[in-house]
């Protein structure tokens, strides 16, 4: 069994940071890819953020030059920074892992965390 674990949402003021976490524990044996997807209401699930397993990364427009994703390989941990918030980053926040486990290839979600920034 896989679970990721994801933490650090919360309430904001604009301009304000937040940093969130998501660790990934169970029966993998490689994680390749792992990353941040986002859901705001009346909207459809986009991806904030993604690193492969060596260094690169891949982040939507809206949020280049204001959050980091960075991981952990040896705690199966990635990490999203949020700098700069702004209203329209208001959403529930899923990490994804994807990998190989003794099932094979597939894509594990956590259960999302509520990122709101509001004044």
């Amino acid at each position: 069994q896989v679970q990721l674990v994801e933490s650090g949402g919360g309430l904001v003021q604009p301009g304000e940071s937040l940093r969130l976490s998501c660790a990934a524990s169970g029966n993998f044996v490689s994680i390749y890819d792992m990353g941040w997807y986002r859901q705001a209401p009346g909207k459809e699930r986009e991806l904030v953020a993604a690193i492969g397993s060596g260094v690169s990364t891949n982040y939507a427009g809206s949020v280049k030059g204001r959050f980091t994703i960075s991981r952990d390989n040896a705690r199966n941990t990635v990490y999203l920074q949020m700098n700069s918030l702004k209203p329209e980053d208001t959403a529930v926040y899923y990490c994804y892992a994807y990998g190989r486990s003794r099932g094979g290839l597939s894509t594990y979600w956590g259960q999302g965390t509520q990122v709101t920034v509001s004044s």
